[in-house]
């Protein structure tokens, strides 16, 4: 039988649906939706999953009946209901003569609060969950800790184990359950690629008027070279002979099924010089380097690929971490005199904490010269701040003035 993966966001959706009416897990295909409904104690109702060719009939046909809920206690689960999106103006009226909380929990393989289809957002009365891919804490089954211990400074002194061949083995891999389950690196780069072409040719159609697919793919290939940098809209609509709009509507789709994801500017400062543009990321790495036809001795002596690979993978991490606890927000860092710092994470009444990303095993104090110029010149003294510099080696390091550099596998060790 096939290993079933615990997911952090069970607790969270267990505590959710005994507060709101409605419960909405959204996450890409194969990141294991259904299979969180079945991990939610409690969860004792009625199942109706609309890729079902006879239930999605049923759905369209009469969404009113569908979504009748007469069971008393019982939530009802409806997978996949970007389908049929009528049902949601439905379920807001039976909530609306209904205060019960857990009367529906709902899934989608497609952001529901922005896709155009949906006309209805079910405000006030529904919380929205993530679903990712597996972070690495979940494969192993270990608590998420990182951003606590970010936030204290409490980190392990040393961690073994985890070089960088390591970590760009669990990278290559990526998340998706189904792929991880594939030990052919051949077999499940095939399996990226058979997944990706899939999405195109089905999945966004449910939710875009694409028109020019090959276009599509051709734009995810270019992104997944983007991945961690700041997007050049010229660049690209040149490449591919598109227009602007076209590709602002591409690039939303491909966001709308959790494919690519934008970090937003930190801009909380009156300093002049401070960039306004948002970075993009692939979600899963896996997807990524099977896109890119990466192998990873191509990486050994490739520092832009290696980077790449180390921060989008860092993202992925933070990130889902991050999903776990509203007070959290992610941000990064650029401004006209080049100086970067790749994440920022702000956390309601505790300040704030500079990341970095090495791919490197050694370290130095001028690693941190982007972040102690943030925290002289514009954090001053208006909020805690601390600097971290994740990287490959193996010790915890303090370079002194809230500066550490940690390794990178702090992201998913426990001791």
């Amino acid at each position: 039988m096939a290993k079933e993966y615990k997911r952090w966001q069970v607790e969270n959706t267990q505590n959710t649906l005994k507060n709101r009416r409605v419960v909405a897990i959204s996450g890409a295909r194969q990141t294991g939706k259904t299979t969180i409904t079945r991990q939610i104690d409690g969860i004792n109702g009625i199942f109706r999953n609309l890729d079902d060719a006879s239930m999605l009939k049923a759905a369209k046909d009469d969404p009113k009946e569908f979504v009748k809920n007469l069971s008393g206690e019982k939530t009802m689960v409806i997978d996949e209901i970007q389908k049929a999106p009528s049902l949601i103006s439905e379920i807001k009226l039976a909530v609306d003569n209904n205060n019960r909380p857990g009367q529906y929990l709902i899934t989608g393989s497609a952001n529901i609060q922005t896709l155009a289809i949906i006309s209805d957002s079910l405000a006030g009365r529904i919380k929205h969950i993530r679903l990712r891919p597996l972070a690495v804490g979940e494969i192993l089954g270990v608590k998420p800790a990182f951003l606590q211990r970010a936030f204290s400074g409490e980190f392990p002194m040393q961690i073994k184990g985890y070089d960088k061949s390591a970590i760009f083995e669990m990278a290559f891999k990526g998340g998706y359950p189904e792929a991880l389950r594939i030990n052919s690196e051949k077999e499940r780069r095939e399996w990226h690629i058979d997944y990706l072409n899939s999405l195109i040719t089905k999945d966004l159609m449910e939710i875009e008027n694409v028109r020019r697919l090959d276009s599509v793919r051709d734009l995810l290939k270019i992104m997944a070279g983007w991945s961690s940098k700041y997007i050049d809209k010229n660049k690209i609509t040149g490449s591919l002979e598109i227009s602007r709009p076209t590709l602002e509507t591409y690039l939303n789709a491909l966001e709308s099924m959790f494919i690519l994801e934008r970090v937003a500017p930190w801009v909380k400062t009156d300093y002049q010089l401070i960039g306004k543009r948002s970075k993009i990321y692939m979600t899963d790495t896996g997807l990524m380097t099977s896109l890119l036809k990466w192998k990873k001795e191509d990486l050994t002596l490739d520092s832009d690929r290696s980077g790449k690979l180390m921060e989008t993978f860092v993202f992925q991490e933070i990130a889902a971490q991050i999903d776990l606890d509203y007070d959290y927000s992610l941000y990064q860092y650029r401004d006209a005199k080049k100086r970067e710092i790749d994440f920022l994470v702000e956390k309601e009444g505790e300040g704030m904490i500079g990341i970095e990303v090495k791919s490197s095993s050694s370290i130095s104090r001028e690693d941190f010269a982007p972040q102690i110029w943030f925290k002289e010149n514009i954090i001053k003294d208006k909020s805690p701040y601390r600097g971290i510099v994740l990287y490959t080696g193996e010790n915890t390091l303090s370079f002194g003035d809230g500066m550490i550099a940690v390794p990178v596998a702090a992201l998913w060790t426990e001791d």
